[in-house]
């Protein structure tokens, strides 16, 4: 039978901004505990950085191997890591508790687990931000990073007859890892809409003075000079019979088809709120990004006492920043918890908040460039929104004209964000239509309202919770 766990600090989320936050406040004397869903660190960004079978270099580039520098700090730094945990739901101690701090629930193997921590990192990172045209649920097609996530984790790649679609560095940077790793990729599908460089353009400045500028043009020369490229693609379609068989594209006005087995959709990356709204964390629209996150301040301290956040679930700035803002969540937590003085942790601070602005330099004219077009965030018609419910945007807009006026009501109307993903992929869709329908700004229509198990669970890994006194009084607080 699984004891319940006790730390100082439960650390969620293995990334960069995961594995920095621990490292660091293990290091400062803090009892630190950090659950992964995944079998191995690194993230998203760094997935299976210390397994992949990929080992040309070459291939994923240095900015990829660099996730590995982050790995033997952490292993070294006396922290507990408990990887292929999957956190479910958290519930807070009640204030008149001695030992307040938080009661986590979570699955490893499919047998819950407890611990209790009297503070909470979330690292929870990005997730790629929904793409629903006709066709996206065909066989066949997938994001640019499952893409990536392949090729990472097994060395998978296609074979052939292969088109990425939409904007963003990612959609770049998949097609030059591709090209290294050998791979035909028949055509880019960009939808930067015509006349965006411009818009762009008034924040280049910093993009000039940014880390990325050599890398990024090395990297865009590579791929134009391989690939060819559709600019401004206005419209998009996988078709096929049973799986993708071609893509249907409209670009200046003329359009036509591309025979292919295999798509990569992306058009940027956006938190991962879920667990955050779960725990009462309050949000705010980034109007720049078209995107609900966590509202932090220059610590990653959030609304809820003793629940802080960093990296790109806090808002998206890219690995190197979640890095460094992982860094100073840590200390800011090891202050807290009596572990250092403010003159110390501001001290320790300077190093990873100067690096921080050199991180995040230039992210405005990327933000600016690759924000995602209107038409591809609100799709009409017989498109799929809700991939789990199989609901449509056509039945999203026709609820709200029967006066449905927000998600949550739309769950009861039609399921949507009710199923496994729990509205991950449909939950931005599901709003900006909605407010599109009714005229007025995302913010006003608001977002699912989030309750625990954010995860799916079986009956028998709650019934594997353990049988104590202390277990029994943290699940009678998990179900309030």
């Amino acid at each position: 039978m699984n004891e319940i766990t006790h730390c100082d600090l439960l650390v969620v989320g293995a990334g960069p901004a995961g594995l920095a936050a621990a490292a660091t406040a293990a290091a400062l004397g803090v009892d630190t505990l950090l659950l992964d869903e995944q079998p191995a660190p690194g993230g998203q960004i760094y997935r299976a950085v210390t397994t992949t079978p990929v080992t040309d270099r070459r291939i994923l580039g240095e900015d990829y191997w660099h996730g590995a520098s982050l790995v033997p700090p952490f292993l070294q730094s006396g922290a507990r890591y408990q990887p292929g945990a999957t956190v479910w739901a958290v519930a807070e101690k009640t204030a008149g508790d001695a030992a307040a701090g938080f009661e986590v629930a979570y699955s490893v193997d499919g047998e819950a687990r407890m611990a209790q921590a009297r503070r909470l990192l979330l690292a929870t990172g990005a997730q790629e931000r929904p793409f629903p045209i006709p066709g996206w649920t065909l066989p066949g097609v997938i994001t640019a990073g499952a893409a990536q996530i392949l090729l990472k984790s097994a060395g998978v790649v296609p074979s052939d007859r292969t088109v990425l679609a939409g904007c963003g560095p990612l959609l770049y940077l998949v097609a030059w890892q591709y090209l290294n790793a050998g791979v035909k990729v028949d055509a880019i599908l960009e939808t930067v809409p015509a006349g965006r460089m411009a818009e762009a353009l008034p924040k280049v400045w910093g993009f000039l003075r940014s880390p990325y500028l050599a890398k990024g043009l090395k990297l865009v020369r590579a791929v134009r000079a391989a690939i060819p490229i559709v600019k401004n693609v206005t419209a998009l379609e996988a078709q096929g019979e049973g799986r993708l068989e071609r893509v249907r594209y409209t670009a200046g006005g003329d359009t036509r088809s591309i025979e292919a087995e295999q798509l990569m959709l992306h058009q940027g990356v956006v938190p991962n709120v879920n667990l955050s709204r779960a725990v009462g964390v309050e949000h705010r629209w980034n109007e720049a990004l078209d995107c609900w996150e966590p509202a932090v301040d220059e610590w990653g301290s959030t609304s809820v006492q003793g629940v802080g956040m960093a990296g790109d679930g806090a808002g998206i700035a890219g690995a190197l920043a979640a890095e460094h803002r992982g860094r100073l969540a840590a200390l800011q937590a090891a202050h807290l918890l009596g572990r250092i003085d403010a003159a110390r942790r501001d001290g320790e601070a300077a190093g990873p908040r100067a690096a921080l602005a050199k991180a995040v330099r230039g992210r405005e004219f990327f933000d600016a460039l690759y924000k995602a077009p209107a038409a591809f965030r609100r799709p009409t018609g017989d498109t799929i929104v809700c991939r789990c419910e199989e609901v449509t945007a056509a039945q999203v807009r026709e609820t709200v004209k029967l006066g449905c006026s927000g998600p949550n009501q739309m769950k009861a109307f039609l399921r949507c964000g009710m199923g496994p993903c729990q509205g991950r992929f449909c939950g931005l869709t599901v709003s900006e239509i909605i407010a599109e329908e009714r005229g007025v700004p995302t913010p006003e229509v608001g977002y699912y309202r989030l309750r625990f198990p954010t995860k799916p669970l079986t009956l028998g890994e709650l019934a594997s919770l353990p049988q104590t006194d202390e277990s029994r009084q943290a699940v009678v607080r998990l179900k309030k």
